[in-house]
């Protein structure tokens, strides 16, 4: 059974960083292709950034510069820190993870930038 289970969220300031972390079993983690994405109040599920299986990465661009994915095949768990968060960057996050045509999906984090 595949499990994804994300956690890290919370309330921040303006300015302030979080590090989300996804943790993945039931899936040979070394191989997918792991996302994240968000979803705002009253807005559509949004793509954030993705990791591949070979560490390249790619991000939309309003949080280049700002957020970094990262893995660690060792640990199953893949990771989202996020500096000089924005109000605008306040939504629940979903870890998605991509294998062998299929797509699972974590329960998601909330993160609130407010002050």
């Amino acid at each position: 059974q595949v499990q994804l289970v994300e956690s890290g969220g919370g309330l921040v300031q303006p300015g302030g960083s979080l590090r989300l972390s996804c943790a993945a079993s039931g899936i040979p983690f070394s191989l997918g292709v792991m996302r994240w994405y968000r979803q705002a109040p009253g807005k559509q599920r949004e793509w954030v950034a993705t990791i591949t299986g070979g560490f390249t990465t790619t991000y939309v661009d309003s949080t280049k510069g700002r957020f970094t994915i990262s893995r660690d095949n060792a640990k199953n768990t893949a990771y989202l820190q996020m500096n000089n968060l924005k109000p605008e960057d306040t939504a629940i996050y979903y870890c998605n993870a991509a294998f062998a045509s299929k797509s699972y999906w974590g329960q998601g984090t909330q993160v609130t930038v407010s002050s």
